[in-house]
């Protein structure tokens, strides 16, 4: 059975069961570093509002995210050959459950750790989560070519 013979369905599957073989706890501390960091950098400059965890929280979810995607996409120790040869056909597909995960949850902590409304904090979390896209699928796409050559 070859890839063009999945269906869409199975096609997602395939990408959120990618998504997992990321290192993710590493992913975990670069994003509670990076969002530390920026939390401090709020405090010590004197950016006292009601939304100052908004933009730290926003950070470390890009992070945590970028980190566990293009690291998942990087490794070589994953468990299974299949699913990491798919993962290399179809590198924007692979990313796009991470993309989609950081859209969400950085909506949630933009509307409710931060003065924004739903619709504002959904078209600013647009960026990131797009940002996030390309650079995973320009990684998966640079392996799957130089694997390929």
């Amino acid at each position: 059975m070859g890839h063009e013979d999945l269906s869409r369905r199975e096609n997602r599957q395939l990408a959120v069961a990618s998504a997992s073989t990321g290192p993710w706890r590493s992913a975990a501390v670069v994003g509670a570093v990076v969002g530390g960091a920026a939390l401090g950098v709020d405090v010590l400059t004197g950016h006292w509002t009601t939304s100052i965890l908004a933009g730290p929280a926003g950070l470390a979810l890009f992070f945590f995210f970028l980190v566990g995607t293009v690291g998942g996409q990087l490794r070589k120790d994953t468990g299974d050959r299949r699913l990491r040869r798919w993962a290399d056909a179809h590198p924007w597909q692979a990313a796009l459950p991470a993309s989609a995960a950081l859209l969400v949850l950085n909506t949630l902590a933009l509307s409710i750790l931060g003065s924004w409304g739903l619709f504002g904090a959904l078209f600013t979390s647009l960026l990131p989560a797009g940002i996030l896209l390309v650079i995973a699928g320009v990684v998966g796409s640079v392996k799957a070519a130089r694997r390929s050559a």
